[in-house]
This record gives C-alpha cells, structure tokens and sequence, in this order.
C-alpha cells in the first residue's frame, strides 16, 4: 500500500492557490482539467515531500461544502514556524492559533480547512509578537 493524496474541495480555486502555494509554500505538481465534467483537479506538494499531495477539487458549479470543521487537519513541519507564520500573515492569512509555545499554530485555508504548522525539530525559544497574541476563530 502507499499513500497517494487527501483531496479538498474547494469554491474559489484561484483563492486557494493564492493560499496554498503562494502563502504555504507548496508546489503544484499536476493539474487536470475536466470540462465536460466541470471540474479541475490542481496537486500540489511541499517541497520535502513531493510524493505526498494535496488533490485541491474544483467544481465548477456553485455547491456548498459546509464549514469544513469535520475535515479535522492538514499538517506541514515547518523549517521555522515564526518565518512560516510572518509568511502567511503576509498574505493576508488570518494566524488562528498563533505559535506561542515556538511549536504550533493553525490557519485556515479560504474553504475553512484547518492547516496545521508544527516547528520541525525541537520548539523554538517563545518570543514576541507571538507570545502575546490570542486565538482567533476556530481552528
């Protein structure tokens, strides 16, 4: 057996690239466009691990996909996690569970998927503005 992707529907896919590859960092390994059945499929992989993807789903009608909540998480090792924070923020990524501890912290993506970032290695020394920040929304 080997693991192959987790799939994400998504309702703007421009939107979710913006986050994903822009903001996160993957990279776009393949995309598939199904016009005939109105749909496109966008891989997208971290530069690590490029054998594990992410299937991002676009449907090209309008449906809803609900919060999301139950999805649970995805999960990425991040090099630095206060770099990877100040990343996203750039972006304008909302920080849901900022990184105080120098180990964790979560976003969410534009179709409310929780992302998870975990420090690689040991935690980082606690440092500002994050140690000061609260949680924002749900992750």
């Amino acid at each position: 057996m080997k693991y192959l992707h987790s799939m994400v529907r998504v309702r703007d896919l421009d939107a979710s690239l913006g986050f994903y590859r822009d903001a996160l960092g993957l990279i776009e390994t393949r995309r598939k466009d199904y016009p005939t059945g109105r749909y496109s499929l966008v891989f997208l992989a971290a530069p690590a691990t490029p054998h594990a993807e992410i299937e991002l789903t676009f449907n090209y009608d309008a449906e809803d996909y609900g919060s999301a909540r139950n999805f649970g998480h995805l999960a990425f090792a991040v090099d630095n996690i206060y770099t990877a924070c100040e990343r996203l923020q750039a972006h304008g990524v909302t920080i849901n569970r900022p990184p105080r501890d120098g180990r964790m912290a979560f976003v969410r993506s534009p179709d409310l998927v929780s992302i998870e970032l975990l420090q690689a290695g040991e935690a980082l020394p606690p440092c500002e503005p994050w140690v000061s920040m609260e949680n924002v929304g749900s992750w």
